[in-house]
């Protein structure tokens, strides 16, 4: 568990690239087939009969035409024509992006994705699980894992991560805590964890892997915010390379794709059928792929995999260490920083000022400055030190913090008692999907207490639920449903 801090320890402050140096830096070596695909596409348009039935940009509304620019409208297609490949079965420049990609995160198998990871995460509960069937998931996971298990008819059995208290949010899982629920639930028959936390905790997936494969339980690790592990060694070990069967990244979160695409790989040791993954993908995902969200992921590869692009990692990792330096030295300013036996992505930023809910920070930089973070919650918000950002960025925050810390910044009544991250061990009495057909009505939140919950609520980002179906509802769920005027429950 200390390795990842170890590496922060031994990495050498460098004078990175400007990004405005790019030139320097020789791209024509980069191999994108998609990308070049695409452009034959922009560059001989044929006259067209087909969708989209804008035509290349010639029947949209002017005014978004200026605002998107042409070209983007010119390259919105899908993977039926001009001989871009399908993405099922996957052919043409498309089978070669996705192979490029499988060689680059070394993987059996990986699949481009335009609905997001919430597809992959559907995909895989659909594929690999059953009705009833035992599931062990972190308590921290995404929304859509939850939808898998409604679809599937899985029985979800809930291991909750540490609780970092002074912060409201979550930590890393315990192996030891995974072993002891396997060795008294033997019917257990997956491990499904979400790996790094929003906030960029890390838990330790070799020994997590090692006690699934005691088990012989395969493990899904949803890795949507670590696309960027495989590219840099200061960075912690992707879960490729720690033992999972099948890994979920969001390329476009922090790896540079476009928003809505994510890949999802399967590893060269999973003991999943990948047929059986490919063929629950092709019954969830579009029919009618976005080649300009598909193009995103071949470009997010190629960059990533350069040189440009891994000098880019490094500058997000070096901004990252100076900012956690800079910002631990304001009075008032804390940093969540390496803690005892925690690990962490260093590029993840969480920081709270004393006297200011998370909430209430937010809205001063957003409002006061003119600056906007990923997100916020009971007490800290969350930066993220991103491939596309610069140290300049990083000192208007910086001064913005000192300002704020050393000014009376009242915090707000209404956010009394108002919570944003559950950290509620679930009450379960019956399997999701059980619950989400069972007979339902809708009732005031207050009066909700007692009964059964029949949807999901889960607000995003980051999308972990404060109640699901087959959850029973109790007065602690209350302080987190201040969006929610009324609930569905189980008629009784």
């Amino acid at each position: 568990m200390c390795i990842i801090n170890m590496k922060m320890k031994n990495y050498v402050h460098k004078n990175l690239i400007s990004f405005k140096q790019v030139d320097e830096f020789d791209c024509s070596n980069v191999y994108a087939p998609l990308v070049n695909a695409m452009r034959a596409y922009k560059d001989n348009p044929c006259t067209g009969f087909h969708i989209p039935g804008h035509n290349r940009g010639q029947g949209v509304l002017d005014s978004f035409s200026s605002l998107v620019g042409i070209d983007a409208l010119n390259l919105d297609t899908t993977d039926e024509f001009d001989n871009l490949g399908t993405l099922f079965p996957s052919s043409g420049a498309i089978d070669e992006a996705q192979k490029l990609a499988s060689q680059v995160f070394n993987s059996k198998r990986t699949f481009f994705l335009t609905g997001g990871s919430t597809i992959a995460n559907l995909a895989l509960a659909f594929a690999l699980t059953r009705p009833s069937e035992k599931i062990a998931i972190g308590r921290n996971c995404h929304r859509s894992v939850l939808s898998g298990m409604i679809i599937s008819g899985a029985n979800p059995q809930w291991i909750m991560p540490k609780k970092l208290d002074d912060w409201a949010i979550y930590g890393a899982l315990n192996p030891v805590e995974l072993q002891d629920r396997l060795e008294k639930n033997p019917d257990i028959s997956l491990v499904w964890v979400t790996n790094p936390t929003y906030e960029g905790v890390v838990s330790d997936i070799e020994a997590i892997s090692r006690v699934c494969h005691e088990f012989d339980v395969p493990l899904i690790v949803d890795e949507a915010h670590g696309c960027l592990w495989n590219f840099s060694d200061v960075l912690p070990k992707s879960a490729l390379e720690c033992g999972a069967d099948a890994v979920v990244h969001s390329l476009h979160k922090t790896g540079g794709s476009m928003t809505q695409s994510s890949m999802l790989h399967i590893s060269k040791n999973s003991c999943f059928d990948v047929h059986k993954v490919e063929h629950a993908l092709k019954l969830l995902h579009t029919t009618s792929p976005s080649l300009l969200l598909l193009t995103s992921l071949d470009a997010a590869r190629a960059y990533l995999s350069s040189d440009i692009g891994k000098s880019a990692i490094e500058n997000a990792i070096d901004n990252a260490l100076y900012f956690r330096e800079r910002a631990s030295k304001i009075n008032g300013v804390r940093v969540l920083n390496a803690l005892s036996n925690v690990a962490f992505d260093v590029t993840k930023i969480f920081i709270k000022v004393e006297g200011l809910s998370g909430k209430r920070l937010e809205s001063i930089l957003e409002l006061d400055f003119s600056i906007e973070i990923e997100s916020a919650s009971d007490e800290g918000i969350l930066i993220l030190s991103n491939i596309g950002n610069t140290q300049q960025e990083f000192d208007v925050l910086l001064n913005a913090l000192e300002k704020i810390a050393s000014s009376n910044y009242p915090d707000l009544a209404y956010l009394e008692g108002i919570k944003f991250m559950p950290l509620t061990a679930p009450k379960v009495v019956m399997t999701p999907r059980e619950a989400y057909f069972s007979k339902k009505e809708r009732v005031k939140k207050e009066d909700a207490i007692g009964r059964i919950c029949a949807e999901v609520i889960a607000l995003c980002p980051p999308g972990i639920s404060v109640l699901l179906p087959g959850e029973l509802i109790g007065e602690e769920h209350l302080p987190y449903l201040s969006d929610f005027s009324e609930i569905d429950v189980l008629v009784k």
